[in-house]
């Protein structure tokens, strides 16, 4: 299901330039709105809990509003995204570490010392392996965000059928007999709102400093 890949240009600087500025909050809660989602999803994919992951999330924010004033766009030398990245890898790094002396105690209370527990054989992330990952929650993370913009503008009958037929790959005669419609409706559906999520995930590309 590939509607739209992400454009691979240049990461816009405004963003970046603006949140130089630490009181201004508006462009603060744009880019939280933003990378929230993203960063807290790469960080449950490596392994941490909801709480840790939700600490990853400050953590790394708090990381950039420390070093945006002397972060320098240079997509030759260290793309945007590449810099969220390694802040966002180190606050995972630090929460698998925490979790570390807090284990040996509990092992040591209940005598465990002849097995390795399974949190202590959770990797810690290298950025090199990360990467392809990263960028594919990115993906992710701009569809289900195009979808969201998309299903409010339009009619509930046409987000079902859209639902049914593409998101959950009913085959089309069944998505017809199952809402009543035909099957010249269901395809003619299907071309509308993925023209319409192309559009907007163009809109998106261009709003958001983190293009891949």
């Amino acid at each position: 299901m590939d509607f739209a890949k992400p454009d691979r240009g240049a990461t816009r600087a405004s963003l970046l330039e603006r949140l130089k500025d630490l009181g201004d909050q508006d462009s603060w809660q744009e880019f939280y709105d933003t990378y929230h989602m993203l960063i807290l999803s790469f960080a449950l994919r490596h392994g941490l809990t909801a709480a840790e992951a939700e600490e990853v999330v400050q953590e790394t924010v708090i990381s950039v509003a420390r070093n945006i004033p002397q972060f320098r766009y240079d997509p030759a030398r260290c793309a945007f995204k590449t810099w969220l990245l390694r802040l966002t890898l180190w606050r995972i790094t630090d929460q698998l570490r925490k979790r570390r002396p807090q284990l040996q105690a509990l092992r040591r209370e209940d005598g465990s010392t002849d097995r390795t527990a399974t949190i202590e054989r959770i990797p810690v992330p290298e950025e090199e392996d990360a990467t392809a990952a990263w960028d594919a929650e990115w993906e992710k993370h701009l569809f289900d965000r195009a979808l969201r913009s998309v299903q409010d503008r339009i009619e509930e009958r046409q987000f079902q059928i859209f639902d049914l037929y593409v998101l959950q790959d009913w085959p089309a005669g069944e998505v017809a007999r199952s809402l009543g419609v035909s099957r010249t409706q269901v395809y003619v559906t299907k071309h509308r709102i993925a023209a319409l999520l192309k559009q907007e995930i163009r809109r998106l590309q261009k709003q958001t400093p983190l293009t891949l």
